[in-house]
């Protein structure tokens, strides 16, 4: 598959568009019409080719952008160049895959992490955190949790949407992973009450932070 060219995912990703898939990811701020089962298939063709997902990012296209991410090779990225991306990833998803998929996986993840999480823009700042909250859980070493505290404590009640999102995922990871932390955590969850209204599904836990520290103690048996 070395030989594909962009033109030809292009096309395949046109054929793969759906209009009802596209409605539903609009209504999540995700500009694309192919079912992600189905790109996921396509890059288990394509297989890893770092030169490609170059080309595929370069065209904007969401839905290229997306299958870029899964047939990129993580480390191969420079920092100026996952920075960049990032700046222009404003697709939910996209943002998401790239965090998680690509950033995580880099070398240069634990610089990023700390620029990121100053950055003036809110969605580049929520990057930050998210890639803050997989250090309090996995590598918590040097972090200051409870300097992150007080700052969830005071500027997570007005942040925008995606950067409360991800400021409350870390509030929650502390309170989970690090019991001399946890009643704080749970009283600031309690006072700002974000999330506290958030519709939850059956069987799913809540995204308020109280419930949802509450309930992975409980269920990894951590109290």
């Amino acid at each position: 598959m070395s030989e594909t060219t962009v033109a030809e995912v292009m096309a395949e990703l046109a054929a793969l568009e759906d209009p009802k898939m596209r409605e539903a990811n609009e209504r999540r701020g995700d500009d694309h019409g192919v079912n992600l089962s189905k790109l996921r298939a396509v890059a288990k063709r394509l297989k890893t080719q770092q030169g490609l997902a170059r080309e595929l990012w370069a065209t904007g296209d969401t839905a290229a952008r997306l299958l870029a991410l899964l047939i990129c090779r993580p480390k191969a990225f420079e920092r100026d160049e996952l920075d960049a991306m990032l700046r222009e990833s404003r697709a939910p998803k996209v943002h998401d895959w790239l965090v998680n998929s690509v950033v995580k996986k880099s070398p240069h993840a634990e610089e990023l992490r700390v620029a990121w999480s100053a950055d003036a823009d809110p969605v580049v700042a929520s990057a930050g955190w998210a890639l803050t909250t997989e250090r309090v859980a996995k590598k918590p070493e040097g972090l200051d949790l409870s300097g992150l505290l007080d700052t969830v404590e005071a500027e997570m009640k007005d942040a925008p949407d995606r950067l409360q999102w991800a400021m409350n995922h870390t509030l929650a990871q502390i309170g989970i992973e690090h019991a001399e932390h946890r009643a704080r955590a749970l009283d600031i969850g309690e006072r700002l009450e974000v999330l506290k209204d958030y519709p939850t599904p059956p069987n799913c836990t809540s995204p308020f932070a109280p419930i949802w520290i509450n309930e992975m103690v409980s269920r990894q048996g951590k109290a």
